[in-house]
């Protein structure tokens, strides 16, 4: 451990690269050695010393360099696998996007690839977001919750959600009509932000995490997906009871108390890490 936080003491620096592709965002590209990206009605330029320029000239910790990171790791840091996923990706760090966007973008993430929510999102901005002017390149903001709320199923359909263009048509119509404050969440515990937010429909547990991690900051969040009970398996096999591939709400439930109970507080963090490891390990694509 002692090792692990001098390394990390001489590399302070965010690893663009490695934090953008890590399947936290959709609308980021690079662009002449510079990263673009959309955080709801903004245009974020990040350089690679992750200086960012944004297109509104608000000031944003979208990389959360606030949070005490030595701690984080110190706490997370409690076996040699994620030991070894922090020491590979020192430079990783969690985001904290828009929350519309991200309460979006994870609905329409549901039973999809990277690539393809990429593409539907961009259809989605193209479609319902505004067009601007930033760096001397276009681009299109993602929508408000009263452009999405106020179209058609039909329209949201032809921007290639499927059966989700109905779940993103509710959730923008219950943001829009104040029913749920996304900011308002903020403040809320863990397990009531999770309750409320799985109470739109298309939400499920999974996404639910994704959205109280990304965009919440609810920092015990621990999205389960395929490829996090694939790597809870291989990596710790018997500790967290787990006896299905799919798991039903009430064992993601007991599953992330288990979680939790290992790896802290900040058991997103470690979730980020091992999530992004065994994903190279299997070279799979990013953006």
């Amino acid at each position: 451990m002692k090792q692990l936080l001098s390394e990390m003491a001489g590399h302070t620096q965010i690893d663009l690269d490695n934090t953008i592709n890590s399947g936290q965002v959709f609308l980021w590209k690079r662009l002449d050695g510079f990263w673009y990206g959309i955080n709801g009605q903004d245009v974020l330029k990040v350089s690679q010393s992750d200086r960012i320029t944004s297109y509104q000239n608000s000031r944003t910790d979208f990389f959360r360099k606030k949070d005490n990171l030595e701690e984080i790791i110190c706490s997370i840091s409690k076996d040699k696998t994620t030991r070894l996923a922090v020491k590979k990706y020192l430079g990783l760090r969690l985001l904290r996007q828009d929350p519309f966007q991200c309460f979006i973008s994870f609905i329409v993430s549901s039973n999809s690839n990277i690539q393809k929510i990429r593409s539907n999102l961009e259809h989605l901005s193209v479609k319902f977001g505004k067009k601007v002017s930033f760096d001397k390149k276009e681009f299109y903001t993602f929508p408000e919750p009263r452009k999405i709320a106020s179209a058609s199923i039909g329209e949201i359909s032809s921007c290639g959600l499927g059966y989700r263009s109905r779940f993103v048509l509710d959730a923008a119509r219950i943001i829009q009509s104040g029913q749920i404050d996304l900011e308002d969440l903020k403040k809320c515990s863990y397990s009531e932000a999770n309750r409320i937010i799985q109470s739109v429909p298309g939400i499920g547990s999974k996404v639910a995490d994704c959205i109280l991690l990304f965009s919440l900051d609810k920092l015990e969040a621990f999205p389960l997906d395929r490829w996090m009970i694939r790597i809870l398996e291989k990596y710790y096999p018997g500790k967290f009871g787990i006896k299905t591939k799919s798991i039903t709400q009430k064992q993601y439930e007991v599953l992330h108390e288990k979680i939790v109970k290992h790896f802290g507080p900040y058991a997103g963090y470690a979730q980020q890490f091992l999530f992004k490891m065994e994903r190279e390990n299997y070279q799979k694509k990013w953006l």
